[in-house]
């Protein structure tokens, strides 16, 4: 295992391409944006993370606008800032937020976004009420645009990009609930023959991430595609991937989903058969995939959304190399032709424990020696607990 634990290196150099490397014509005169965001109000607030604060301004020429506002007093702070500018600088997707600038003024470092109005994705799917404004062709495309955005990451712009943080809250919706992937603060940039790399320090939330990056630091690609299944996961159950509750109980998503693929026996070796014979309307026995759906999702294919929760438990295969790449799933999602294969087993089976307000998050970094480990607290949910190797 330790040979997975070694200083992060830093990441390969970016191409000279326009944008930053012309970065007087990206920043911002910070009395502009104290301005925009009148003094950073607290009534012009839009969220807290784990490495700052975003707030909705107005520019005067009334262009609306996001400024994330990074903690000065975080070690990480700077070079966060750096690598989420020099990372989203160069991206230019739909299915991405657009940076529009920064400011470097004194111990301000701000990032300033295209403002996207409805607001980020967990807040429809954990909520009982805005979850119903969620129909079944809203998540379809919601599924569909967060894959090829990564795929555009993974494999179409001048960067190959690790996002390392893909969670819920880090997909904004806009005015035609069109996701954006958002928050690179954690993104590692890859060299165009490169698959993969460790890292000494763990960064990530509890929940989405990896086994071989949670225990061992060590991520790729098959990482993320790690994280967008528990995403598809989450957006077709309406629950949450670290917890929620079960009874008297709380339990994580994929103990949850394991749990009724055992309860089938992996009955899946049916799922093909019995997806392509299955309308819309016939009702599934429990104890079958079909508990994994959203109660919500009364209108829509059946068919469809057995065939999303599939594409899901194949991406959180807990084997690496059983994971398909995200140009697979964009094609397994497209096209209904494309058969399926049988999903292994999901990484990350948990136990169910007494229900609690809230988790215990942790941001770790890593040594070569286990006594040398550091533990920092975050001040949201937005960071990794470590977890040991099994």
């Amino acid at each position: 295992m330790s040979s997975f634990y070694k200083q992060e290196t830093p990441s390969p150099a970016p191409p000279p391409l326009n944008g930053i490397s012309n970065a007087e014509s990206l920043q911002f005169d910070l009395n502009i944006i104290r301005e925009a965001t009148n003094d950073f109000s607290d009534s012009n607030k839009l969220g807290q993370g784990g490495f700052g604060v975003v707030y909705t301004g107005t520019l005067a020429n009334g262009q609306a606008v996001a400024v994330k506002r990074p903690y000065v007093d975080l070690g990480q702070g700077n070079q966060e800032f750096k690598n989420e500018v020099l990372l989203v600088a160069r991206l230019q997707h739909r299915n991405l937020v657009r940076l529009l600038g920064f400011c470097l003024e004194g111990r301000e470092r701000l990032l300033i976004y295209e403002f996207v109005p409805n607001s980020s994705l967990d807040h429809f799917i954990y909520d009982p009420v805005r979850r119903s404004q969620l129909g079944w062709q809203r998540r379809q495309k919601i599924i569909g645009g967060i894959a090829r955005g990564l795929l555009y990451l993974h494999e179409d712009s001048q960067l190959r990009i690790i996002h390392r943080d893909l969670k819920a809250s880090n997909i904004l919706l806009d005015t035609e609930m069109n996701p954006k992937i958002s928050d690179f603060g954690t993104a590692r940039l890859f060299a165009v023959d490169q698959t993969q790399d460790a890292t000494s320090r763990v960064v990530g939330t509890y929940g989405y991430m990896a086994p071989e990056y949670a225990m061992h630091g060590l991520f790729s690609v098959k990482s993320n595609v790690f994280s967008f299944g528990v995403l598809l996961l989450e957006i077709i159950s309406g629950k949450k991937s670290s917890r929620f509750c079960n009874g008297n109980t709380t339990e994580g998503l994929l103990s949850y989903v394991r749990k009724y693929l055992s309860i089938t026996l992996l009955s899946l070796k049916n799922f093909r058969e019995r997806v392509a014979d299955t309308n819309s309307n016939e009702s599934w026995r429990e104890g079958t995939p079909s508990d994994l759906i959203d109660p919500n999702l009364v209108d829509g294919s059946r068919t469809e959304m057995l065939r999303c929760v599939h594409v899901g438990l194949l991406c959180v295969q807990e084997i690496e190399a059983d994971r398909p790449t995200m140009g697979t799933v964009v094609l397994m999602l497209s096209s209904y032709s494309t058969t399926l294969p049988l999903p292994s087993r999901p990484a990350f089976i948990l136990p169910s424990i007494p229900e609690f307000d809230t988790a215990p998050q942790v941001m770790v970094t890593h040594s070569n020696r286990s006594e040398d480990r550091e533990i920092q607290e975050s001040v949201n949910e937005a960071s990794i607990t470590e977890l040991y190797p099994r």
